[in-house]
């Protein structure tokens, strides 16, 4: 844990050498007296202040208004050292914890460090160093080698490889070429290259991600909620507790002296430091953490309830599958493969069909525009053409079979493209899209993550959702659902179950924002999908659920072994200094042992195995 020498520890040390030095005064009462008021009022005129702003917000008793009764009663008694001692510990066991807290924000700030200042603006023929706040959409920008990529954007010019590791927790470098999006906050390799700004900087996917950690305590969590109420109510009882320690004896005919230290030791053992600090600490390393593997939490809140998850749904089309049309296989009959997808490509290359889109990039060749003629859409069928005069059909089984053209039947995941050249049979085109290769082991990594169901929603067809249900081991799919649909039957399933559902697109965002947990994807998905969700997977890697629920169960875990921990040690030092057998400086080192103990555990979040 990294040291820092601050006003908090000056004034720490400052106390403890009057004290120190006090101790040499004994035999002079007014100097050894002036000394350990001094040192007591510069290491608690913080508590004072604290107690005095949150008593005019109403919030009478906390861990201040507790130190601050203790110590000055200590004082009215006459047990000065043990009230300088008393605040010492106390500060120093603070100064302790928010040192650890600090680190631990630090090691995520410097994790989540990926604004730039500023842009490299392309003005002409000249470069201009801007302030980041400056630029707008559409500006012309300069990544150099080293440098962060300061706005989203689209790659104009150049060739380089990017470090995505802060965004997306992936370490291998990814490397980027004209017509490629980059995202504020992926640092240049070696290449220069000239971008398109899509966003403006408080738009921008780094900022976004920032805001998303700055705010993650803003949602607090049930758990969160219960502390915040258990203190409001905790504190109170123990300081009537400790009235009562001192009165009911007191009229008994004891030592008013004797119990009013009991009280003291009592009301220090009593601070709810440990649950106070330990249980907000253990989320917000949680969702650090999972930062770090490339997963946005949006809130503790979040995190907690993907510990509770039962059941997860799944969007096919960008979300099991890649969401891009490609062709997987040609068969041929009569002709080679290449010549039978040149037909097609120079067939469909009027077309602005996504399908007839991914055959025309499959054809490497430039096409000639002068060799295509008659061109003529069918609507829901296909296209025909003249191609080098030679009349090309291409389509569905249906339109050949409208030109008495027989085709062969096909099994295969993807969309079957037939290909008939002057009445002639010639083969077909596979049009699929890829299944996501983190999707085939999913089902069974969420199984043994303690999800009981898991469930494909579509807007595809029967066919196609069976085929990649099956090849993914997903056994409960519903096809050919509209969004108000996925809408309706989410409702039905989280009804039995805790239930998150994982879309991309913007037609996802009413189901996202339906399910008890909304999971987008953060790199293909929409800004609509994204802004509905509770988490952003900002690599599209499926895998990184699991990550997540993992994260939460740790996370989980070391939170309430905190709470029962802190609770338990604090019920045994309140009966050991009820029956007078702790003393004051006892109960110091027991409140601030304890919280230490928590804190640190709490930061195991943040390099735990998964």
């Amino acid at each position: 844990m990294k040291i820092k020498f601050n006003e908090d520890i000056i004034k720490i040390i400052i106390s403890a050498v009057l004290f120190v030095i006090a101790l040499f005064f004994q035999n002079y009462k007014t100097v050894y007296l002036i000394l350990l008021v001094c040192s007591y009022l510069i290491v608690s005129y913080r508590i004072f202040i604290e107690a005095i702003k949150k008593l005019v917000k109403g919030n009478v008793f906390d861990e201040n208004t507790l130190m601050i009764i203790a110590t000055v009663s200590a004082f009215i008694i006459g047990e000065y050292p043990e009230a300088v001692m008393v605040m010492l510990l106390f500060e120093f066991g603070e100064y302790l914890s928010d040192l650890a807290v600090d680190n631990s924000k630090e090691s995520i700030t410097k994790l989540m460090d990926l604004r730039s200042d500023y842009v490299n603006l392309k003005k002409g023929e000249r470069i201009e160093k801007v302030d980041i706040k400056e630029a707008v959409i559409d500006d012309i920008f300069i990544v150099k080698p080293g440098e962060k990529v300061p706005l989203d954007g689209i790659v104009l010019d150049g060739k380089t490889s990017v470090d995505t590791a802060s965004l997306t927790g992936e370490s291998v470098p990814r490397e980027v070429v004209q017509g490629d999006t980059v995202l504020s906050g992926f640092v240049n390799g070696s290449g220069v290259i000239t971008v398109k700004a899509t966003s403006v900087a408080e738009n921008s996917t780094a900022s976004k991600i920032i805001n998303l950690l700055e705010n993650s305590n803003d949602k607090k969590t049930k758990t969160e909620k219960f502390i915040t109420r258990f203190s409001k109510i905790y504190t109170p009882i123990v300081v009537i507790l400790a009235v009562l320690i001192v009165v009911i004896p007191t009229m008994l005919g004891a030592n008013f002296n004797d119990f009013l230290y009991k009280a003291l030791v009592f009301l220090v053992t009593a601070c709810p430091c440990a649950l106070v600090i330990s249980v907000p600490l253990g989320f917000f390393c949680g969702v650090g953490r999972a930062s770090k593997e490339g997963i946005l939490i949006k809130g503790s809140d979040g995190l907690e309830s993907l510990s509770k998850l039962e059941t997860v749904v799944f969007d096919k089309t960008g979300t099991v599958t890649e969401g891009k049309f490609e062709v997987r296989d040609i068969v041929s009959r009569g002709v080679s493969k290449d010549e039978l997808l040149e037909l097609a490509a120079y067939s469909e290359y009027y077309s602005n069909h996504p399908i007839a889109k991914s055959i025309v990039t499959a054809y490497k060749d430039e096409i000639d525009e002068n060799l295509i003629k008659n061109y003529k859409e069918v609507s829901g069928y296909g296209v025909t053409a003249l191609v080098n005069d030679k009349k090309v059909i291409i389509g569905n089984d249906k339109l050949l079979n409208q030109e008495n053209i027989t085709v062969e039947e096909v099994n295969d995941f993807g969309t079957t493209i037939y290909v008939a050249c002057d009445g002639q049979y010639l083969g077909y085109l596979v049009i699929g899209d890829k299944i996501k290769d983190s999707a085939y082991n999913l089902v069974g990594d969420l199984k043994k993550c303690g999800i009981n169901r898991v469930i494909m929603l579509s807007g595809d067809t029967e066919d196609m959702v069976k085929i990649v249900a099956d090849k993914v081991n997903i056994d409960e799919y519903y096809s050919q659902l509209l969004p108000i649909d996925k809408v309706q039957k989410l409702r039905e399933i989280k009804e039995k179950s805790y239930t998150a559902f994982v879309g991309d697109g913007i037609n996802d965002a009413p189901v996202i924002k339906e399910a008890d947990l909304g999971i987008s994807m953060g790199g293909i998905g929409s800004d609509a999908a994204i802004e509905a969700s509770d988490v952003v997977l900002m690599h599209d890697n499926l895998d990184k659920i699991v990550t997540a629920i993992k994260i939460s169960h740790i996370t989980q875990k070391i939170v309430m072994f905190n709470i029962v921990f802190a609770l338990g040690f604090k019920f045994l030092m309140l009966v050991l200094a009820t029956f007078g057998l702790a003393s004051i400086w006892m109960a110091v080192f027991a409140d601030v042992g304890v919280t230490l103990l928590a804190v640190l555990n709490a930061l195991r979040i943040m390099k735990k195995k998964l």
